[in-house]
């Protein structure tokens, strides 16, 4: 500051009080000049002030002493003059020219002053829960929530309460204060809670768990009384927090003890539960994909008392969001909504927004007028197998990628349990496959058996049969098979009970402590010995599998050998034209 006070002092004077060279004369001198012809004309008189230039560009002034008019003397000469009223300095320029400097320094002196508070401040300062006012124009409801109705229906009571909160409890019932809302991510358990302030008028506070968490100590509690005190101003509300596992897990399970912020922020959490009344029209509304990390305080009754989960939507559900998310797009009328949710299994609300938002994008670089079923097929294909990404890539190991991806083809529709082929491609793409088989369910599956068990590894251990069948060589490319291919036998052997040998055991680390690193848990009450008992069995079954792999490409050998060929000239072939060609 003091350096650019000094500055700015320098700048200023040089500026406003910058002296020329003027040399001073006597009126005798003047005249004399003036007779030889040395002035410059025009003069300027200003009172009995004269000033002027010599012809050789140097300024002079001189005085009037006699106070006698110079006008004939000049005009004999034919010099001009341009005659000045004397006036005295304005008031307003005598206080600009003293005070501006002042004045300047003083503002300087403020700016600085306040940006270091604002930045002292904003280290300190407390965050503010984002706001959705009932009026608001982004105002969501029940009928911009598809694919949960389970969901929905659950929390239609909370609605009714905020509506009309003596109505529920007018028998002497009490409305659940909490709801902790319960999937995985994508399922839309913040739209969820959006809507359920949108369809009851209500206010909408939204905060993540991971805003109450700073590195002063008492903030994240501090923020905690902030909201919960502006809530029990703004009756009716929503309350919601998102991501509540930031600061609501187990206590005590870190080091510290009890004593470190995330768990003062907890305390205040469920201090603050307990401070409402049921009859207050105020509902907390908390949204994890982890309730296995939760802390038990939370989710007694007077706290999270209901506990919602929001599964993935099934295919009903899938094309019901689907429409929603078509809403506002202009869609062609040969677009089957149902068979895009057909093969879609496994995805949540937000993959299929991404979904309508891609085939969207597709059709527009396509120039077309409205969006078609082929645009949201490419646009499937794209999400789930990455963008094609041309590589130079040499005819041997374009041979050996279409050997193995006619291996996974292949054994797909041998295995009849597994999913159904939808395309097999030798077009590199974005996930950094050089080849992709690609299968797709043809409805919902909630259980495993043991013989489509079995055929998920048949299909895994597809590609590296055929190599070695047909190319009498093996590569690297099956890694990512070989991968998958182990962890289904682990899980068969050790977490489903499908082994005869090991027996009905589990010994699955889905129950361990969320505290334990994943390889502690994952041998978590496990004794050496049936650790290597089951390791040992798990290379038993896949030698075992690969062998009966490597025995169906045998057997068709000759019908394998030309879908290859078919896939080296085409590159990519859909699950019709594979069967085509391997039924001859």
């Amino acid at each position: 500051m003091l350096l650019l006070f000094v500055l700015f002092v320098v700048v200023y004077q040089w500026c406003f009080f910058k002296e020329e060279a003027i040399v001073d004369i006597s009126l005798s001198e003047f005249k004399e000049a003036v007779e030889q012809e040395k002035v410059k004309s025009p003069i300027t008189t200003q009172g009995r002030d004269i000033t002027g230039q010599y012809k050789n560009g140097t300024k002079f002034k001189s005085f009037n002493e006699a106070d006698s008019p110079l006008n004939d003397f000049l005009r004999k000469h034919n010099v001009l003059q341009i005659v000045k009223k004397e006036e005295g300095p304005s008031v307003l320029s005598s206080l600009l020219y003293s005070f501006l400097p002042i004045i300047i320094l003083i503002v300087v002196f403020i700016f600085f002053i306040k940006r270091a508070q604002g930045q002292a401040g904003q280290a300190m300062s407390f965050g503010k829960a984002k706001t959705y006012e009932p009026q608001n124009k982004d105002k969501i409801t029940f009928a911009d929530v598809a694919g949960i109705d389970e969901a929905k229906e659950e929390l239609q009571e909370i609605v009714d309460f905020l509506r009309h909160p003596k109505k529920l409890s007018r028998l002497g019932g009490k409305v659940p204060k909490g709801v902790l809302l319960m999937g995985a991510p994508g399922t839309g358990k913040t739209l969820l809670a959006r809507a359920v302030a949108g369809e009851a008028d209500a206010r909408f506070y939204s905060i993540a768990g991971s805003e109450f968490v700073e590195m002063f100590v008492g903030v994240g509690a501090s923020r905690v009384r902030d909201l919960f005190k502006t809530a029990r101003q703004n009756i009716p509300c929503v309350l919601f927090i998102d991501e509540i596992d930031a600061v609501g897990r187990h206590r005590g399970a870190g080091y510290g003890g009890g004593n470190d912020e995330r768990e003062q922020t907890l305390n205040q959490i469920l201090s603050e539960m307990d401070g409402f009344a049921h009859d207050d029209a105020i509902i907390i509304i908390a949204a994890t994909n982890r309730p296995d990390v939760l802390d038990p305080a939370l989710l007694r009754p007077g706290r999270f008392d209901r506990q919602v989960v929001v599964a993935m939507p099934d295919i009903k559900g899938r094309e019901a969001i689907l429409k929603v998310h078509a809403r506002g797009k202009i869609i062609s009328k040969d677009v089957d909504f149902s068979k895009i949710a057909r093969g879609t299994a496994g995805s949540s609300g937000a993959d299929l927004e991404n979904l309508c938002n891609e085939a969207a994008l597709v059709a527009a670089k396509r120039d077309k007028k409205a969006i078609q079923q082929d645009d949201f097929e490419y646009a499937r294909e794209k999400i789930l197998m990455g963008k094609e990404k041309p590589m130079v890539i040499s005819e041997e190991e374009r041979r050996v990628i279409a050997v193995h991806e006619s291996g996974h083809a292949l054994l797909h529709l041998k295995c009849t349990r597994t999913n159904k082929l939808h395309k097999v491609s030798i077009i590199p793409r974005g996930i950094g496959a050089l080849g992709v088989t690609l299968s797709l369910p043809e409805e919902d599956r909630f259980l495993m058996s043991r013989s489509q068990a079995r055929e998920e590894v048949f299909v895994y251990l597809g590609g590296r049969a055929a190599e070695d069948v047909i190319l009498g060589e093996i590569t690297s490319g099956a890694s990512n098979d070989l991968e998958r291919a182990t962890e289904f036998i682990k899980n068969m052997v050790g977490k489903w009970g499908m082994d005869e040998i090991i027996g009905l055991a589990s010994f699955s680390s889905s129950g361990a402590s969320p505290f334990l690193g994943k390889s502690l848990a994952l041998h978590e009450g496990m004794s050496q010995g049936m650790q290597y008992k089951i390791e040992k069995r798990i290379k038993e079954l896949l030698d075992q599998y690969y062998e009966k792999v490597k025995e169906i490409i045998s057997d068709s050998k000759d019908k394998l050998n030309t879908l290859i060929d078919t896939l080296l000239e085409r590159e990519t072939l859909n699950a019709e034209e594979v069967i085509a060609i391997l039924e001859g």
